[in-house]
């Protein structure tokens, strides 16, 4: 009797794309679903069903670029669904077997791209880092009401595997689940940065070593995001990490008003940890930020270029004002061709893509989405990357409408 392999599942776009791609030493995985091989949600509204679906969908996906779940290294899910985000770590953790697991991140959405869907998630893997000498893990504090969910297994904070460093996301919540500083967001954001910078150093690196810096925050206005951001700021100096923050509409636990997370690279060099020089372009077109900030756009190392959240900011100028308010078709070319700006200084092209993170705003219809992929489509000069699509009611303000990120091979 012939055996058959399982159709391989597919997002429900019509534009070709890619489900794994490699840059440097990183595998990465979009946005994954409980998809069946003709982009139909499995188990329409099933979280934990759904859950299970996806992470086999992203165990085939890695297999592309020869890489199995235990070479995952950071993990990140979004889902949509009146659940904690300790209870979706736990769902998720149960399918990576081997400790220390990946560092996971969580952001409770509204709504999602596809019909029926209630979690996406997109990974980061490294062949192989499970054999490196240099392997080191943070542990993470889990409040006393969740830790049975884990079964005594340590969950990971920050995980350093050879030079690549995940740091998960967090919210102000202490290790009893209390959130600190409550109705406070810049107390909030100095909480988590701290926190965060206890677990770098306890990986032997620091902000400095930060190459991707990413989180969520309340607000509408400029007004709402420039308490915040200044914060966050303070805790680098200049040349920082891109980064991409952006609106969120939910979170946990109760009364939490942001949440960060951290990519990094650091090395060893005869015992000691060093910094990694890193090579960065601003072209002259692409924004800058209304108030000064350390931040970078664009920066290249180990064979990767690591792009900051590009938005339809007016050129050539750090007003923070936009171009083609509103409108996300106009905006979206626009934003894919900042992306093609940061990648020329460093001799490459939007086809040297590997992974895209997608914010743009939607009513929470399916077609919403299946359009834009439609626009992102016609802006590539190939198949699409690898590819997260987060819808969102809004964004920074009513005249954006989208924020796209990336990694390319360098």
């Amino acid at each position: 009797m012939e055996v058959t392999a399982p159709l391989m599942w597919d997002l429900p776009i019509a534009h070709t794309h890619l489900l794994c791609a490699s840059a440097g030493a990183f595998s990465f995985v979009g946005g994954t679903g409980d998809f069946d091989a003709a982009g139909r949600i499995r188990n329409p509204g099933d979280l934990d069903r759904q859950i299970e679906g996806a992470v086999a969908n992203l165990k085939a996906a890695l297999d592309i670029e020869n890489c199995t779940l235990d070479d995952v290294v950071r993990l990140k899910a979004h889902y949509t669904a009146e659940r904690d985000d300790w209870d979706v770590i736990a769902a998720l953790a149960r399918f990576f077997k081997t400790d220390p697991m990946p560092a996971i991140s969580t952001v409770p959405e509204p709504m999602q791209p596809f019909s029926g869907q209630t979690i996406q998630i997109q990974a980061i893997a490294q062949r192989g880092w499970r054999k490196h000498a240099d392997i080191r893990v943070v542990p993470r504090p889990v409040p006393p009401s969740k830790r049975a969910l884990f079964s005594d297994r340590t969950v990971t904070a920050g995980l350093r595997a050879g030079e690549f460093i995940a740091v998960a996301n967090r919210t102000a919540e202490d290790a009893d689940g209390v959130v600190r500083h409550p109705e406070d967001g810049v107390g909030q954001t100095h909480f988590i940065m701290e926190r965060h910078e206890e677990t770098l150093a306890a990986l032997g690196a620091s902000t400095q070593d930060s190459v991707k810096m990413e989180g969520y925050y309340f607000g509408k206005t400029r007004a709402d995001w420039t308490p915040l951001a200044k914060a966050r700021a303070s805790h680098f100096r200049d040349p920082g990490p891109v980064a991409t923050m952006v609106p969120c509409h939910r979170l946990n636990p109760k009364g939490a008003l942001t949440k960060l997370e951290f990519l990094g690279m650091r090395t060893l060099r005869s015992g000691f940890d060093k910094y990694i020089p890193r090579e960065d372009h601003w072209p002259e077109r692409v924004w800058d930020w209304p108030v000064p900030f350390p931040y970078r756009q664009a920066i290249r190392l180990r064979d990767t270029v690591w792009l900051g959240g590009q938005c339809a900011c007016r050129p050539y100028v750090n007003s923070g004002l936009r171009v083609a308010e509103g409108q996300l078709t106009p905006q979206t070319a626009i934003v894919m061709s900042l992306l093609e700006d940061l990648l020329r200084p460093f001799g490459r092209t939007l086809a040297d893509l590997k992974f895209m993170v997608c914010y743009f705003t939607s009513t929470g219809a399916e077609a919403d989405t299946v359009a834009f992929a439609k626009v992102l489509a016609d802006c590539m000069p190939g198949a699409l990357p690898p590819v997260t699509l987060v819808p969102k009611p809004a964004l920074h303000t009513p005249e954006t409408t989208l924020e796209i990120w990336g990694v390319a091979q360098g």
